[in-house]
């Protein structure tokens, strides 16, 4: 009776449930079979083909000068490849057979290896075009166009990346793992540049049929069509009718899978309707947290991880953008804020303990303990626990709520630069030196507090963040000297 549920016959909930759109055939499964099976071809026959192959050659090749190089190029490989796939632990499993051996060979330790290929994987589902098929969900269920959500996840993407890359730069140096020698770096031939037309093409036709005003499943169709023949072109071994059915066989596999995880999320949806638990969870929320936004996106966000567990990405936020979603936008959030916050940490829960499906994917192929390879995913994507709170009190860096201002945008990101060198240095202890622990500590604090909305507060912090680092590197090099 709490909940509003009591009272109802098994025959209208089982009729409601199976004979109606608000069940088990809702508008989930009608948009992942309208819209999402197609990406899921597609990143099939990619995948068929060898463009996750070469992909990571390009990847090597392009952040073979870097200290850690490898775990450069893991996060550039799986971030293209992980937008398409749909899946973290799939894009893990994939990608990360060849990236976790190369990173632990030159210095990292295999929990570390592991939890960069997670924390890499996990993040293309955030990153656009496709953003593992969830943006078109999020279009569906929230009524604002896909282009407008694609622009509004960019900046905030990008800036998950930039602090990836620098805790992997850091925690090189803090190891003292060289580049690659030269002689041995990944020499891009003309033949891959060729090969690789193959990703970067559908992902430019998808931007340019959507941009034409088509749909996004046109759009998916002249994709998928236009990866098949380039893989028809481009990959001998892919002219082979085996191939064709072997990618037919993945891209179904993937989408039973999908189909059924979203078919139950069906039941979910029609119990929340009928029982009315999400207006009632969100009032409550609102009701607990004093309708202080601060409190209610902690409170939001911790739900949202244990929600998300275990979950793939596009039920996940499914379930999470019905139920919690409505609990944030009453508080004035704009509702691509909203449904971005949860979305985020439906994601972030793929690396989450104790149910970290990316990372416990990669801690077998690692040779490192499924719970320390979680951990240490969770500290390289801290990033992605502080960005959703970026982007709800800096709406502007979203660029389509209303009132965005490009300098506005600038002041975010420039705060999450100064936020990302102190999460970074903070979370790996070192900066031209091993750190202090209340120097760690306070790194992270002053690192967080560059967010603020009140640019005293931000400015003060930035200023105390360069103050550590200049007194950190003069007390390094005075040591050297001695």
């Amino acid at each position: 009776h709490t909940f509003g549920g009591a009272g109802e016959a098994w025959t209208r909930v089982a009729q409601n449930l199976w004979y109606t759109t608000d069940g088990v055939f809702g508008r989930p499964v009608e948009v992942v079979g309208r819209t999402v099976l197609i990406y899921v071809v597609l990143g099939a026959i990619l995948q068929s083909a060898g463009a996750g192959a070469v992909l990571l050659r390009v990847a090597f090749a392009i952040t073979g000068r870097l200290a850690g190089g490898p775990a450069h190029a893991a996060i550039v490989g799986s971030a293209m490849f992980g937008t398409m796939s749909g899946a973290a632990v799939a894009n893990v499993v994939s990608t990360g057979v060849f990236t976790i051996p190369v990173i632990k060979k030159v210095g990292f330790s295999p929990r570390f290896a592991g939890g960069v290929e997670a924390a890499a994987s996990t993040g293309g589902q955030i990153t656009p075009p496709v953003m593992g098929a969830v943006a078109f969900l999020m279009a569906d269920l929230t009524g604002i166009p896909y282009l407008y959500i694609i622009v509004a996840a960019a900046i905030p993407a990008l800036m998950y990346y930039l602090s990836l890359f620098t805790i992997v730069s850091l925690e090189a140096k803090r190891k003292k793992i060289a580049p690659i020698p030269r002689e041995d770096r990944v020499k891009l031939t003309l033949n891959d540049g060729i090969k690789s037309i193959a990703f970067f093409v559908p992902l430019m036709v998808i931007v340019g049929v959507l941009l034409t005003g088509r749909t996004p499943q046109n759009a998916g169709v002249y994709a998928a069509a236009s990866a098949f023949v380039l893989s028809l072109i481009l990959f001998p071994e892919f002219r082979h009718p085996r191939k064709w059915l072997e990618a037919l066989i993945d891209a179904g596999r993937a989408s039973a899978t999908l189909m059924i995880v979203v078919a139950a999320i069906g039941f979910v949806i029609g119990v929340v309707n009928m029982t009315g638990i999400g207006l009632w969870f969100a009032e409550r929320v609102l009701s607990f947290s004093g309708q202080e936004l601060g409190f209610a996106l902690v409170m939001v966000m911790l739900a949202s991880l244990v929600l998300g567990m275990g979950v793939p990405t596009g039920a996940a936020y499914l379930i999470i953008g019905i139920v919690l979603g409505p609990a944030i936008a009453k508080l004035g959030v704009p509702l691509v804020a909203a449904h971005l916050f949860v979305l985020y940490f439906g994601v972030m829960s793929s690396v989450t303990p104790p149910v970290a499906l990316s990372a416990f994917a990669a801690a077998p192929i690692a040779g490192a303990g499924p719970m320390e390879t979680g951990w240490a995913a969770v500290k390289l994507a801290a990033a992605g626990f502080i960005i959703p709170f970026v982007f709800v009190f800096h709406t502007d860096i979203l660029l389509i709520v209303e009132g965005a201002t490009i300098y506005g945008a600038a002041w975010a990101v420039l705060a999450f630069v100064f936020t990302t060198w102190g999460l970074g240095t903070g979370i790996i202890g070192w900066d031209a030196d091993d750190l202090p622990a209340w120097q760690r500590v306070l790194r992270i604090i002053t690192g967080i507090l560059c967010l603020f909305t009140d640019w005293r507060v931000a400015l003060a912090a930035a200023a105390a963040l360069v103050a550590m680092t200049i007194l950190q590197r003069v007390r390094s090099r005075s040591v050297a000297l001695e």
